[in-house]
């Protein structure tokens, strides 16, 4: 019978004092106790002799003495962010941090052990961490697991507001690439990821990158294997607004409660179609050239006119040539497609929700009455409407999150 693996909390920090206690807290009520935290308390040192970036400096250094006093078991502190100690150069953001941590963990950890990666002002139940050492024990095949996820609200309106509608944003995008059936039809969140030492040794660690590493972590474990996607056992990622990394959550909640959504539209469906017939031409083009939906914008973004040609010559059997096409036309590339292509037309964010809805799940339109319907809006529309149309999103997420196959 294998041991039980140890846990291994990847936590990076950063102006996080008032938040910390909390999710430490959350970790302290575990049902399953056989954990070690890592703690990185970061900023570049830089910081220290900027004006406007000290509070944050001391805000650490609150941090790191608190932490040095509560006698935590099994807490291990990387620091970097007293003076001296800070990051220096280009290296440096969460992307660092994470990527620290990871790389401290998988030169102790056994294989077996699992990384746990959260955020520090995250919360979730006492039966999370049970949860993850369940879901790779009964699922061996699995590499990693991005664990679904529920922002609450705070009471503030205009936050709340924004929460809803980035959430609702990353729902319709995610169930949309399900729909396609998409190898990235993952959602990368930092705080609710995890995946054994293994898993992290097999792709070569982590990329460091100053905002959106959890999605390039993701996508490089998805193109080594399976990603799970369903828990019984939520993760409560914080409803705040924050501008540590350069996009996110944070800095979306931001943006949008000034009335700025063009980073994250609600785009149309039928522009994942045409990703979708692109997936189903690579089975032809194994044999020969064919133009695709996607082909003019792959050859202006691999500056390469010849895009699936190299592939069919290294791969020789259909099925590798039909996952080398899903590396090269990978999460990242989707995305970049989708976002050039809605930004040729004169969308609407909530006409191309509703349109979505009336294709696919014509039931929507059973739990609003029809007057809350037509004069639907984001920005009018009521916190209780814009939250039933979160849960109904989920609820259908949640179905392909069961059911979802290699």
């Amino acid at each position: 019978m294998k041991a039980s693996p140890t846990l291994h909390i990847a936590l990076p920090a950063m102006n996080e004092r008032e938040f910390i206690a909390a999710t430490l807290q959350c970790l302290a009520e575990q049902t399953y106790q056989r954990q070690e935290v890592w703690i990185c308390i970061n900023q570049p040192e830089a910081w220290w002799y900027d004006a406007e970036k000290k509070a944050i400096c001391e805000n650490n250094s609150q941090t790191l003495s608190w932490l040095n006093t509560c006698n935590l078991p099994k807490l291990r502190i990387i620091d970097k962010a007293s003076p001296g100690m800070g990051w220096t150069g280009k290296a440096h953001g969460v992307g660092q941090a994470r990527k620290t941590l990871m790389d401290a963990i998988a030169q102790q950890a056994t294989n077996g052990d699992i990384i746990v990666s959260l955020d520090a002002d995250t919360r979730f139940g006492p039966g999370y961490l049970e949860s993850i050492v369940s879901i790779f024990h009964n699922n061996a095949q699995i590499l990693a697991l991005s664990n679904p996820y529920f922002h609450e609200l705070t009471g503030n309106e205009v936050l709340d507001r924004a929460m809803l509608r980035y959430e609702i944003y990353m729902r319709h995008y995610s169930l949309n690439m399900f729909r396609i059936g998409s190898p990235y039809s993952f959602t990368a969140l930092g705080s609710a990821i995890s995946f054994p030492v293994e898993t992290y040794r097999k792709i070569g660690g982590m990329t460091a990158k100053k905002s959106g590493e959890d999605f390039y972590l993701l996508q490089k474990i998805r193109k080594a294997g399976i990603i799970a996607q369903y828990n019984t056992e939520l993760v409560y990622p914080a409803t705040r607004y924050s501008d540590r990394v350069f996009f996110g959550t944070g800095p979306a909640l931001i943006k949008g409660s000034q009335g700025s959504w063009s980073s994250y539209p609600i785009y149309d469906f039928m522009l994942f179609d045409r990703v979708r017939e692109t997936y189903d031409l690579f089975a032809t083009l194994f044999h020969r050239e064919v133009k695709t939906p996607m082909s003019a914008f792959l050859q202006t973004q691999f500056a390469d006119e010849d895009i699936f040609g190299p592939l069919r010559k290294n791969f020789k059997s259909a099925k590798k040539f039909i996952e080398a096409c899903h590396h090269k036309v990978d999460g990242l590339r989707v995305l970049q497609y989708l976002k050039y292509h809605q930004g040729l037309t004169d969308y609407n964010d909530e006409n191309n929700l509703l349109q979505f809805m009336q294709v696919f799940y014509p039931d929507f339109f059973n739990i609003f009455d029809k007057s809350s319907i037509q004069s639907f809006s984001f920005q009018n529309s009521s916190i209780e409407q814009l939250n039933r149309i979160r849960v109904f999103l989920m609820e259908k997420e949640k179905l392909f999150q069961i059911t979802q196959k290699k």
